[in-house]
């Protein structure tokens, strides 16, 4: 499954191609890194500031060394990111000095106030939707004064696709119990309430 995933990303990361080789080779290979292009593109012009995350290192590695190659200022923040360095990437981001930081999603866990983005691009999707929406979060801390909005990048027809549907599945399911009480149960279809109340075997 990890391997399906990585090929969704960029075949490079799948065969573990050297990223600055891969990241100077059409976009082309890649419709999420297209898509990210004309993304960015887009947002750039309109003096805009985006995080994008991935899981996977190798991947933030390559995007980096992709959008560098087009002249897009960015920098990368992961877990092996020197403290003091994180410090730096966070200021020149907040300051606009590099309007794009790529980070790698668990690096982005804690102590992040990253409130210059307008934009939050998650380049893959994380099995836990708690870990992905904590990774966006760090766009949402107290000083945040404008609306950011949320681009999450799937590749159509693939493994990826249906944990997207899986995903969206269980949080509709949690947040008609969890999020307004009982009353929302009246509004699951009858295909939900049976799933919800039928017995299953156990595994």
């Amino acid at each position: 499954l990890t391997s399906l995933k990585q090929v969704c990303n960029h075949p490079a990361l799948f065969l573990k191609e050297d990223a600055q080789a891969a990241a100077h080779g059409p976009a082309a290979r890649s419709g999420k890194l297209a898509l990210l292009d004309e993304l960015l593109d887009t947002l750039l012009a309109e003096d805009g500031s985006a995080l994008v995350f991935t899981q996977y290192v190798g991947m933030a590695r390559l995007i980096t060394a992709h959008l560098a190659a087009r002249a897009v200022p960015v920098e990368l923040l992961h877990g092996g990111t020197p403290v003091a360095e994180r410090e730096h990437l966070v200021d020149r981001f907040q300051s606009g000095e590099t309007p794009v930081l790529v980070l790698s999603l668990k690096a982005a866990g804690t102590g992040l106030n990253l409130t210059r983005a307008g934009h939050v691009v998650h380049f893959d999707r994380w099995w836990n939707p708690a870990v992905e929406e904590q990774a966006t979060d760090r766009a949402y801390r107290i000083g945040q004064t404008q609306p950011v909005q949320v681009h999450r990048l799937i590749t159509e027809g693939t493994v990826e696709d249906r944990i997207a549907e899986m995903l969206e599945a269980k949080r509709a399911l949690a947040d008609a119990i969890l999020g307004s009480g009982e009353a929302s149960l009246t509004e699951l279809t009858d295909r939900e309430l049976s799933d919800l109340v039928s017995l299953r075997r156990s595994e």
